[in-house]
Order: C-alpha cells, then sequence, then structure tokens
C-alpha cells in the first residue's frame, strides 16, 4: 500500500509524517524506517524507527533510488512500513525542470514492490493533489 502526505513546501507535511510514523509504529508488528534528507527529525521520532540519512549514500537518479530501496526490504525480512519524507528530493527526482512525468514510473514500482514485499510506504511529497498524476489520487491520507 502506498499513502501520500501532500501539499506545498512549507505546510507542515514532515510533521504530520512524523505524528503517524510515530502513532503506527506503537502497532507494528514488524519493523519501521524512515528516510529524510538529514538527521534534522532524530530526535522526534519514536526509537523504535530506524532513520536513514539518505545524503549518506550518493545517489545520482530515481533508478538507483528503487535499488536502494529494494536493499533495505533484502536486509529486513521483517520490514513492514517505509516513511518518505521530501520524496521528490531523496528520490532524485527534484530539479528545476523536472518532469512530473517521471514521478509516474518510480511510483509504479513502489507500488509493485509494495505489493510483493507486503511493505507499505508512506510519502510526503510537495506536490498539489492536482499535481498528483491521477491514479494516486484516491491514496492521498492528508493534504495540506
Amino acid at each position: 500500500m502506498i499513502q501520500f502526505i501532500i501539499g506545498e513546501k512549507g505546510k507542515g507535511k514532515t510533521k504530520v509524517l512524523l505524528e503517524k510514523a510515530n502513532r503506527e509504529v506503537k502497532e507494528a508488528t514488524g519493523n519501521v524506517v524512515y528516510l529524510d534528507k538529514n538527521t534534522q527529525h532524530m530526535f522526534e521520532l519514536n526509537n523504535r524507527i530506524r532513520l536513514i540519512d539518505m545524503t549518506q549514500y550518493p545517489l545520482t537518479d530515481a533508478d538507483e533510488f528503487i535499488g536502494f530501496i529494494l536493499g533495505i526490504i533484502s536486509q529486513d525480512h521483517d520490514l513492514e512500513k517505509v516513511y518518505l519524507d521530501s520524496f521528490l528530493k531523496i528520490a532524485r527526482l527534484e530539479s528545476s525542470d523536472m518532469d512530473l512525468d517521471a514521478l509516474i514510473p518510480v511510483l509504479k514500482q513502489l507500488s509493485s514492490i509494495s505489493t510483493q514485499f507486503h511493505v507499505d510506504f508512506i510519502i510526503s511529497i510537495s506536490l498539489t493533489k492536482d499535481q498528483l498524476p491521477e491514479e494516486y489520487r484516491s491514496m492521498v491520507v492528508a493534504e495540506l
């Protein structure tokens, strides 16, 4: 399953994502991972959540990001949820000339990975509902 927390930059998506992660980890039976663009929120996360600072890994494009996700899954057979903050940035999709069509293949891959490995992805993304590809709009759990 994929869920989205959407809204423009600076609207509070990270706060909502952190609260959701901390609330849901209490009932999780498997492991929980939180990918972020830095370690700024380390002390705001429950200590059962593994924080990964994506700046520590020299990924250059979305394909490498998907490989990274698969690597996490391959090393943790008990992985239940992955929270992805600042998605466009950590997935290497953010650029001044980013074509939103580049987003669709990545989301399709995450959806397939979610189904195959039974891992939920909760994604914070700086897009409005109108900018999000139509087939994913029903997966929005918070719009700011």
